[in-house]
């Protein structure tokens, strides 16, 4: 077997910075904003089609190239946004990978992008999303800042120095350690690797997917790109996730706040009547997104692709995320119905204490009169 390390001929390495910035998008709105730039996502398998539907493709915008700085070196990117209708607008910074370059030697970039803090690509890709919401502000509906972000790293290559295929690659790369970022001079554990390793996809003999939770590695020849445009569309779904995970947590915290301050003295208050407002208006919003997610991505076939997305959801846990948002969402509804309960019996309290005075007015009156 051949001992020399594979080298790069041809690939790149995808940074991605996913930020949430409004409750929904007017994509149709975008790309009359941004004609010049803007394009529709579009899978390119034509086997992809039957099997996967994307009712509202995102929109892609062309930004153009940026120095960035990565792992202490300013490296050209090119830059892109892909803008998605339930708010999420992703930033692509892709890096060529020089020829010639071994896969080994892109770990140490591996362990700048994935086990330490990128502050200075969170930054430059959250100034980019933002000149993005502000040239896009009359597309957005009700916009917000979200301070949480979501990560993906992409390896992507089309061409190495010699043919191979999935399994040499998965045997004689150090694929694990590239995704997880680990540049230590240990090896891996053997569960630890396989651990990495038991998530590979392959269409034909040639080609290679691996998916981790945080990065990928995919080998495609024919330069294909449908592997990572998918992984974005997972992770867009997490991201929306997260932010409404977040977002329940703190309105029922206060909600919670505001009951124990005010109490039931409180039941007939112009404030009381907001929340009881604010809490079927968040469970509209909840319910919205739900079925946007949903929505987002079909699967209506058994295709390679389709069974790659499949098992990257369930790789980024967002049937536990999707589990924790939806048992906050009945938490809500509980809160919504004592509200109204509470109302109603403070109300039918009232027409009683109402009716039992005019009765009595009535008494008083009749003995007054005689």
């Amino acid at each position: 077997m051949d001992s020399q390390p594979l080298r790069v001929q041809e690939g790149a390495v995808r940074i991605y910075r996913l930020f949430d910035i409004a409750e929904g998008i007017d994509l149709a709105r975008v790309e009359a904003l941004a004609a010049a730039t803007a394009s529709r996502f579009r899978l390119e398998r034509p086997r992809t089609h039957s099997a996967i539907e994307i009712p509202h493709p995102p929109v892609r915008l062309r930004i153009g190239p940026r120095t960035l700085p990565v792992a202490g070196v300013d490296r050209r990117v090119e830059v892109r946004a892909h803008v998605f209708d339930y708010g999420v607008v992703s930033v692509v910074m892709e890096w060529p990978i020089p020829p010639g370059t071994a896969l080994e030697d892109l770990v140490p970039l591996a362990v700048a992008l994935l086990d330490a803090p990128t502050p200075e690509i969170d930054a430059a890709a959250r100034r980019e999303a933002a000149e993005v919401a502000q040239g896009l502000r009359s597309a957005l509906d009700r916009p917000h800042a979200w301070d949480g972000l979501e990560t993906y790293t992409v390896f992507f290559t089309r061409a190495l120095d010699r043919p191979v295929t999935g399994r040499e690659l998965l045997e004689r790369a150090p694929l694990a350690r590239l995704l997880l970022g680990e540049g230590g001079t240990v090896a891996l554990a053997p569960d630890e690797r396989a651990d990495v390793l038991k998530h590979h996809f392959s269409y034909l003999e040639n080609d290679l997917a691996v998916v981790d939770w945080n990065s990928a590695f995919v080998h495609e020849p024919t330069g294909i790109g449908d592997v990572p445009d998918l992984l974005e569309l997972a992770t867009a779904h997490l991201l929306e996730l997260r932010y409404y995970d977040a977002l329940l947590d703190r309105e029922l915290r206060d909600i919670y706040e505001q009951l124990g301050r005010r109490g039931a003295s409180g039941i007939f208050t112009r404030r009381y009547a907001r929340l009881l407002q604010r809490t079927a208006g968040l469970l509209l919003e909840i319910s919205e997104m739900v079925e946007h997610l949903e929505n987002a991505v079909k699967i209506v076939g058994d295709f390679y692709l389709a069974r790659l997305y499949q098992a990257a959801l369930r790789r980024f846990r967002l049937p536990a995320w999707q589990d924790t948002v939806l048992r906050k969402q009945r938490m809500l509804q509980e809160v919504n119905r004592m509200l109204s309960d509470a109302a109603d019996t403070r109300r039918a309290e009232l027409l009683e204490i109402t009716i039992i005075v005019l009765i009595a007015w009535e008494i008083l009156w009749a003995v007054a009169r005689r």
